[in-house]
Parts: C-alpha cells; sequence; structure tokens
C-alpha cells in the first residue's frame, strides 16, 4: 500500500495546530508532519466559546482537563443565554444537556405543554439543570449516577484561541510536527492532474507534501487561491457579513455560560474568561456603518478595553468542495458559520475526525474524497438551518434587519423542521445532527414557535404532570444550590497564573 508520506499543514490559530495535534497523535510517527505559518500574518483569535464535543477532541489527545484550562485562560460554559432575539426585552437560555429527567416514555416538554395548556406560565427554562446552574453562577461536573438531576447537564469551555493554539503547538512539537515560519508565495500544481506539488516561502524555500492541509483562514490560499474550488454564499439566509471584537477588563459577572444579545443590525457576544472578558459585535454592513458597530460595541462593554477593536469581514457560506485533489480544508478555509452557537472549533474537530476515518493513501480514491464532501455538506447545512431559526422565529419587525429576517424565505429543510413542531411538538432530526433535540427545543419555545398541541400520550399514562414538575424544580434549586460557585470552582480546580 503506498502510504502518505509527507503532510503539509498551511496555517496555525486553533485550526492549524488542532489538525497537527490531532494528526500527530493519530499517526504516531507514520508520516512526516510540517506546519507552516506566520507571524506576521496572525491568526483570528475570537473563537472563544465552544460546545460540549470539545471535551471528546481534548480527551482523545489525552489532554488534562485542569492543564488545559489553566493554559488557556479557560472558564466554564453551561449554555447560552439569547436575550431580545424572540422579541425586544425577551430571554431564554439554550443549556447544554436535557431538559428535565428521563422519568417516562413521554418526553418532559410535552407534560410542560399540557400544564401550559392548563394555565402554568412556569419557563421551560426552569427544567433545565444547566439554567437552574447559570442563574445562580455554580459550576461542578456533572454526576455519574444517571439516577441523580446533577447528570442531565453538559458543559463546555470558554477559552482564549489563541492560548490554546500555542498549548496545542507545544504539544505537537513535541510529537515530531516541524514548524516552518514563513509566508506562501507560490503553490504550484502538478501538471498530469492539478493536484498540489509543492509550496514555495518568500524565502525561495520549497516544501513539498503528499497531503495538503488548508488552515489559511478565510482566505483558503490552497483550496481556493490554487485549487478555484467555488464558494457557495449563504447571506441571503444569515446577513451578517461583518464583525467587531475587543476584549474588556473582568468588571461584570463571572457566568458560567456565553450570553448574545440581539441588536439592530445583528448581535453581540459576551464571553467571560479568567483574565478578560471577550466581546464581539456580528452585524450586516447593509444595516450598520463600521464606525457606528464599534461605537455600539465599546458603548456595551462590562470593563475597560484592553485593545483596539479589531474588524472581521466574511461572508457565511461553505466551499463547493472541501476536499479537493490532495487538499483538505479545515477551519475557516473550509467555510464560515457565524458565531452564534459557537460552532467554529467544532467544524474544525469533525473535518479533522473525519479525514482520519477516510485517511487516504497517495492514489487519493475519489470515493474517498466524495465521501467527505457528502457527509461535511450535509453537517454545514444542518448548522446553517440551526441559525438561520434564531433569525427567522422572532416576532421582531422594529428595525430593517430583523424585519428582513422574519419575513425571508428560508431552506425547505428548515421549513419542514419548524411545521412538524408547531404542529404537535414533534422534533425531527437527521441522525447525524450536531444539535440534538433539547437544542431545537430551547430555540423553537425561546422563540416562540408554540406546538398547537402536546403528545396526546400525556393525558393517556396516568402521570401527575404538575407534581412531576414541581418536583423536579425542587430537586434542581436544591442541587444547584449545594454547588460551589463558578468563580470559586475555577479558583481551586484550574487557576491560571496571573
Amino acid at each position: 500500500m503506498d502510504h502518505i508520506r509527507k503532510i503539509v499543514i498551511v496555517g496555525g490559530g486553533s485550526a492549524g495546530w488542532m489538525t497537527a495535534a490531532a494528526l500527530s497523535n493519530a499517526l504516531r510517527g507514520g508520516a512526516e508532519l510540517t506546519l507552516v505559518e506566520s507571524e506576521e500574518i496572525g491568526v483570528v483569535g475570537v473563537g472563544e466559546a465552544t460546545i460540549p464535543p470539545i471535551k471528546i477532541f481534548n480527551q482523545t489527545l489525552g489532554l488534562d482537563e485542569a492543564e488545559f484550562m489553566k493554559a488557556t485562560q479557560g472558564s466554564f460554559k453551561l449554555g447560552i443565554e439569547f436575550v431580545n432575539w424572540g422579541a425586544s426585552g425577551h430571554r431564554y437560555f439554550h443549556p447544554f444537556g436535557d431538559f428535565g429527567a428521563n422519568f417516562d416514555a413521554v418526553q418532559l416538554y410535552h407534560y410542560w405543554l399540557k400544564e401550559r395548556a392548563a394555565g402554568d406560565q412556569t419557563p421551560l427554562d426552569d427544567y433545565s439543570m444547566a439554567w437552574a446552574m447559570a442563574k445562580a453562577g455554580k459550576f461542578s461536573h456533572p454526576a455519574t449516577d444517571r439516577r441523580m438531576v446533577q447528570s442531565t447537564f453538559d458543559y463546555a469551555y470558554h477559552f482564549d484561541a489563541i492560548l490554546y493554539g500555542r498549548f496545542l503547538r507545544a504539544y505537537s512539537e513535541v510529537r515530531g510536527v516541524k514548524r516552518v515560519e514563513g509566508k506562501v508565495a507560490d503553490v504550484a500544481l502538478r501538471g498530469d492532474d492539478g493536484f498540489i506539488d509543492h509550496l514555495t516561502l518568500e524565502s525561495g524555500e520549497q516544501i513539498s507534501g503528499d497531503l495538503f492541509v488548508d488552515c489559511t483562514g478565510f482566505r483558503g490560499l490552497l483550496i481556493e487561491g490554487a485549487l478555484k474550488t467555488g464558494y457557495m454564499d449563504w447571506t441571503h439566509w444569515l446577513p451578517c457579513d461583518r464583525a467587531v471584537a475587543v476584549p474588556c477588563k473582568s468588571a461584570g459577572e463571572f457566568t458560567p455560560y456565553t450570553r448574545s444579545t440581539a441588536l439592530d443590525a445583528g448581535w453581540q457576544w459576551r464571553i467571560p474568561l479568567q483574565h478578560r472578558t471577550g466581546n464581539g459585535y456580528v452585524y450586516s454592513s447593509q444595516y450598520l456603518s463600521d464606525d457606528e458597530a464599534a461605537s455600539t460595541l465599546l458603548a456595551g462593554l462590562d470593563g475597560e478595553p484592553l485593545a483596539d477593536v479589531r474588524p472581521l469581514r466574511f461572508t457565511t457560506g461553505r466551499r463547493k468542495k472541501f476536499w479537493n485533489k490532495n487538499c483538505v480544508a479545515i477551519g475557516l478555509a473550509a467555510g464560515f458559520m457565524e458565531p452564534l452557537e459557537s460552532t467554529s472549533l467544532h467544524l474544525v474537530q469533525t473535518g479533522i475526525t473525519r479525514l482520519l476515518a477516510l485517511f487516504p493513501t497517495r492514489d487519493f480514491d475519489p470515493m474517498a474524497e466524495e465521501e467527505y464532501n457528502r457527509i461535511t455538506a450535509g453537517e454545514y447545512e444542518r448548522t446553517r438551518d440551526f441559525l438561520i431559526l434564531h433569525y427567522h422565529a422572532t416576532k421582531r419587525q422594529d428595525t430593517p434587519l430583523w424585519a428582513y429576517c422574519a419575513n425571508m424565505e428560508i431552506p425547505d429543510s428548515l421549513t419542514y423542521k419548524m411545521e412538524q413542531f408547531r404542529r404537535a411538538g414533534r422534533i425531527v432530526a437527521h441522525e447525524l445532527e450536531l444539535f440534538r433535540n433539547p437544542s431545537w427545543l430551547a430555540v423553537y419555545i425561546g422563540q416562540f414557535i408554540m406546538p398547537e398541541r402536546y403528545d396526546p400520550m400525556a393525558d393517556m399514562r396516568g402521570v401527575d404532570g404538575a407534581k412531576m414538575l414541581s418536583g423536579l424544580r425542587r430537586v434542581m434549586s436544591e442541587a444547584a444550590g449545594a454547588m460551589p460557585s463558578h468563580k470559586d470552582f475555577v479558583k481551586h480546580y484550574c487557576p491560571a497564573a496571573q
């Protein structure tokens, strides 16, 4: 078998070093690994919030959680609070984990819908263990005993993405990854099949390889610049095309969750780390100027800004192919899903996992490429639909952006899901869905898509729903009350060097 002998990763940052770490760990010296990056170019470095599968990635690498969090100034994330999305002045929580506990064949939210129909106005949020903790500013690891309500939540991290890249660089270099400093001046293609043959750096050094991984961010230096792969633009569904970002001093609450606040022309993120708070305003340039966005962001900070406001420009969408010839694009080079649900690093993670699962030989079987592209396209499209839901399911018509989003045509795939839920509370999911049923449920209910009826079996099983729901709220409140504060947990478990 003609094995891959040389792998060249172009671009550092989180995507590049996550790729280097995962490949060096999996291949164990079976191929030569080189990463080319330039300190002059820099990295985006604002992807500071994650979703729970990042824990699997870190565990696969054998990383110690406390050590990783110390090194990246990390904090814990139980979900995302959405403010002003469904309507101005309204807020809800997208938790990690389940609503309630698995005690009956009928899902808890159908009993909640039944009680709501009878006049009970208790928010769905109140049946989430993650929210019981988040609103109290508490954190502890989930219980392993599935009978305990403390086992029903999940968590992810907030961390400094630049520090995460440095942490994984050290991990990778110990495992044989060679880092080359320099800018790529030219990408040479083979004459017979158009595959990438080698790179030429500005220094004149040439770097050849069998497999090239493009982690060059929005530019897509290899996948687009050299291979002209093409791009699918989804701006008509996700109209935000710019962002401004700035860190500030930690003067606000040290929340164990991300906050997303809808503004006139987009939304603002707030991500608390140990040493600072990350902030950004994602907006549509059609409805807001860059200067206005920067002023709005600075006016809404918890504390003093620690740097100049950094502008970003992007086009939401994806490459027509993620794997083209002997090049695989990972991260922003593959496509851009705005950071509304913290999917950026997850799409890096799944891209790497898929590459390892379909790892090529030097003949590059086109069937492997086709399967990689098929699965990845589906993942991007399902993630896209979940993000569109946030924009489209709104009562807001108060600004041009929100009026457009509320009335825009949406993909048929999303229309079908929304109508199934609206009709009878049915959550329709693909078997490879990134966001599971509780996530869809949180946004549906949080943004006022209410089912016309609940599951008829909720009337047929003899369950006292009101008593069960009341008891669950009490148990969750008691469990959260017994936990340490998020601040104290971090202080004792993973304090970063100041």
